[in-house]
């Protein structure tokens, strides 16, 4: 039997690129600090919008193929994270990119019309068995994955998080599916999340650097939906001064989906620390061993 680290931390996300914006940083701190850290992306990210100018007979109404060149892009991210294992749901093209469209509210929605193999409409307990072995394999003592609404409303971010949450369920009956391995329950689980109050302020500096469009119809002082969390249930901040290098270059591997020359970008590395650099989280099961302050600042706090 293969040794396990002291400390295990698996990821669930819906496309690459989701990883290194929402964890980054903290995946390079556990790598650097020695723990195991696992990566399941559930698509391939095909539907995604192509940034390079060059690369956009690859989008999905052309050729077809960002998918595959996302394969790349994720490898290469999580080359610079320094994450070895790094999965896809099902092996790699199972499950397709659902894409989204804005509703007439604003928010992140399902298309109308969507492909039978894509994410959204994949059978939830087949998608959990494609996860379940992973987590008795793994056996993390943490589980990161999205909230119930999927951070934005991303259609796939949303079955990500269902396939997260059921698969860490039933990965921990003992009676479910000895085939997939030996039962594991996983200890803290945790969401990522938007702080209110660290979104009202990077809202300020980007209209006072002169950027309108960035999350355009925004106020930094009025209603914000619900992919903003109330500091009041963060739980857990991940500070990563020591690995904000290793995030930014992560981000810029996801070329075709990051651009690097907006006043977005322009600000975050002006103020990198204050925008990419603090990861908030929400704890949804185990106990909170916070600190001094109130938060916790280790994802295995207590553990």
């Amino acid at each position: 039997m293969v040794e396990l680290a002291e400390r295990r931390l698996l990821l669930v996300h819906a496309h690459p690129d989701d990883e290194t914006i929402n964890n980054g940083v903290t995946m390079a701190r556990y790598v650097a600090e020695g723990a195991q850290v696992t990566l399941i992306t559930c698509t391939l990210g095909e539907e995604g919008e192509v940034l390079v100018p060059e690369l956009t007979h690859l989008a999905a109404d052309q050729t077809d193929q960002l998918g595959e060149h996302r394969i790349g892009e994720l490898a290469a991210a999580m080359a610079e994270l320094g994450v070895t294992d790094h999965r896809f749901l099902g092996g790699a093209g199972k499950y397709r990119d659902t894409g989204m469209i804005y509703n007439d509210d604003g928010n992140a929605d399902v298309p109308p019309e969507t492909r039978k193999d894509s994410f959204w409409q994949a059978d939830l307990l087949t998608a959990a068995d494609d996860l379940i072995p992973v987590i008795r394999e793994v056996r993390p003592q943490v589980l990161v994955t999205y909230d119930q609404y999927g951070n934005y409303g991303h259609p796939d971010h949303i079955k990500a998080h269902r396939v997260a949450t059921y698969a860490a369920a039933l990965a921990g009956a003992r009676s479910y599916r000895e085939d997939l391995g030996e039962a594991w329950d996983i200890q803290k689980i945790y969401w990522t999340a938007m702080a209110e109050s660290r979104m009202r302020s990077q809202l300020r500096e980007l209209r006072d650097s002169g950027d309108l469009t960035t999350f355009e119809g925004m106020d930094p002082d009025g209603p914000l939906g619900p992919f903003v969390t109330p500091d009041r249930f963060i739980d857990c901040v991940i500070e990563g001064d020591d690995h904000l290098d290793r995030k930014m270059n992560a981000m810029k591997a996801h070329a075709t989906q990051i651009t690097v020359d907006g006043p977005f970008f322009a600000l975050s590395n002006n103020n990198g620390n204050q925008i990419w650099g603090s990861e908030p989280y929400r704890l949804v099961k185990g106990t909170a061993a916070p600190g001094p302050d109130g938060l916790e600042h280790d994802l295995f706090a207590g553990l």
